[in-house]
């Protein structure tokens, strides 16, 4: 995909990796930059500063989701790339509360799916378009300390790989984008926990990566590159890859899980 010329939204645009990236698409040369976050004035400020809209919405709601794509495009016309890139982080596992657990599917799975609802029709009509959505390693691999981040996680990876194989021939590309840890809102005032044991990177870097794979049209992205390596252990012994993660556990305990709030 080129980004020059290009209308993108970006939710979870407020800061973080959402902010990076609305920056990083600016600079590459896209018409437009329409930016979304729960934080009006973070996405308004933002927005001023890639010359777009930027917008309160709540993307755990489908009437929001779609009052943004209706608004991007009334501002700067047909959204070639949205980017459903908010999230949060729940520690706890099944004892967390349903809330909990509906907030997590709100935002990490159905967010996404509300977003291919409202842009879907007007792409394949076009005959091209690009989903990019942030899940995170953790739905490759897993989330020591978050059943709900992780299990949710997983489900926007499967969403992600489903619309790649179901819409590819209508000229629909789909990026799925898994990073450890990241300096975000997420991971301030700790060390990022097990999720830094590869080391932690600047939204910055992420929004590069993001660009070199958009231009490659390649599925998975991994901002750090260890990630490929430990989905090959996953898949070929589940067992040890299982041992070792309990390893992790031992090895991290609570300072495996970063402290909770907005991810993106």
């Amino acid at each position: 995909m080129k980004l020059e010329g290009a209308h993108a939204v970006v939710t979870g645009g407020a800061s973080g990796i959402g902010r990076a990236l609305a920056l990083r698409f600016a600079a590459e040369g896209a018409r437009a930059v329409s930016v979304a976050d729960l934080d009006e004035t973070g996405a308004r400020a933002v927005a001023a500063e890639v010359g777009g809209l930027g917008l309160r919405v709540d993307v755990g709601r489908e009437d929001q989701v779609r009052a943004l794509v209706e608004a991007a495009e009334r501002a700067h016309g047909p959204i070639d790339l949205f980017c459903s890139n908010a999230g949060i982080f729940t520690p706890g596992g099944v004892e967390a509360s349903d809330a909990d657990w509906e907030r997590n599917l709100s935002i990490h799975v159905l967010a996404h799916v509300y977003a291919a609802r409202a842009v879907l029709p007007g792409m394949i009509a076009r005959g091209s378009g690009y989903l990019l959505q942030t899940a995170s390693a953790a739905g490759l691999l897993s989330q020591i300390g978050s059943a709900p981040y992780s299990v949710t996680k997983h489900a926007a990876v499967a969403l992600a790989e489903w619309l790649a194989i179901e819409h590819h021939h209508q000229g629909i590309r789909v990026s799925v984008l898994c990073p450890q840890a990241v300096r975000t809102a997420m991971t301030a005032g700790s060390d990022g926990g097990v999720a830094a044991v590869d080391g932690m990177i600047e939204a910055d870097e992420v929004a590069r990566c993001v660009v070199e794979a958009l231009a490659e049209e390649r599925f998975l992205i991994l901002p750090h590159p260890e990630v490929q390596e430990y989905m090959r252990r996953k898949a070929g012994d589940r067992e040890r890859w299982l041992g070792g993660m309990r390893r992790l556990r031992e090895r991290f305990g609570a300072a495996a899980v970063p402290r909770s709030g907005p991810s993106r």
